[in-house]
């Protein structure tokens, strides 16, 4: 005898629990992403001081303030500056990070765990604990830098000073920490990766005779590939608007007018000059910009890896 199974159309609470769990989260986004966003967009119309920051009502100026970024050559400066600096810092650490990654994909248990280890202190290091050791590495007085490259006979590096002789220098230095502290996080979400390779097809096409980068360009990178596209997002994100370790390595001596990016720019403009309405306006040009940068990328992860 059949029975004949009757559904139930879900009531109303059940319909609406999900979006009550997803509620909270939503505002709490919304509080604090949102509305900050919405508030430094309005802000980059208007000229907004320090008297507006004790009350005074703002000017509504309209694009004046973009007018007036456009219009500075240093900021076209800070600008070059910051792409060039984003794309060496960002491609070297992509490249680091995948070679690491594939170091421990082929290294034995012991040194793969100990590497892991490694790369997991590094990460967790504070940020300004990091910075204090580079900066004790590279004292013109007392650092360790100095002191070896004088001990191999190079006087000119006697009480020379790295973070202000040129912005060169200062960039080496900038760009080293950088590099050291975003390797890990690139070396361990693409080796998490890499352990979803199918090694049977790997030594499959390894017995049909395939190289190494044969076997790295058609089987393991086709795997990694969202992985690696997703970290060279984030990593162009953070890097074009890196703010506190230039900051920090500014205040240890460096050139600021010279050694600064779009991150510390703001920061000079807005909290130094107290020129909130033209920060507001250089910070939408900066989202603008990242956007620009990695809209395909972007567009990439919401159809869900497929490039088009």
């Amino acid at each position: 005898m059949s029975q004949e199974v009757k559904f139930r159309r879900p009531s109303m609470s059940q319909r609406l629990a999900p979006y009550g769990l997803l509620a909270p989260a939503v505002i709490l986004v919304l509080v604090a992403l949102g509305y900050p966003m919405v508030r430094q967009f309005i802000m980059s119309f208007q000229e907004f001081g320090l008297a507006q920051q004790f009350g005074q009502a703002a000017t509504w100026v309209g694009l004046d303030n973009y007018a007036t970024i456009v219009a500075d050559p240093y900021f076209w400066t800070v600008l070059l500056k910051s792409l060039v600096f984003c794309a060496w810092t960002a491609g070297l650490t992509m490249v680091i990070g995948i070679g690491f990654a594939l170091m421990m994909r082929s290294a034995s248990t012991v040194a793969r765990t100990i590497m892991n280890v490694a790369l997991v202190v590094v990460w967790a290091m504070p940020l300004i604990a990091a910075l204090t050791v580079w900066q004790w590495l590279v004292d013109p007085n007392f650092g360790l830098v100095n002191f070896l490259l004088t001990s191999l006979g190079l006087s000119q590096f006697q009480g020379f000073s790295w973070l202000a002789s040129s912005f060169w220098t200062f960039y080496i230095i900038a760009s080293a920490i950088i590099i050291w502290a975003s390797m890990p996080l690139v070396t361990i979400s693409v080796y998490a990766a890499l352990t979803q390779v199918d090694e049977a097809q790997v030594e499959a096409s390894e017995l049909d005779g395939a190289n190494y980068l044969k076997r790295l360009q058609h089987i393991i990178f086709p795997v990694i590939a969202p992985v690696v596209a997703l970290m060279g997002v984030l990593q162009v994100i953070w890097d074009l608007r890196v703010f506190t370790h230039i900051h920090v390595l500014q205040q240890s001596g460096g050139i600021s007018t010279e050694t600064n990016l779009l991150g510390t720019y703001v920061y000079q403009v807005g909290i130094s000059q107290g020129n909130y309405g033209v920060a507001s306006a250089l910070a939408m040009v900066i989202l603008v910009v990242t956007l620009a940068i990695t809209s395909k990328y972007i567009h990439m992860l919401f159809t869900r890896g497929e490039l088009q």
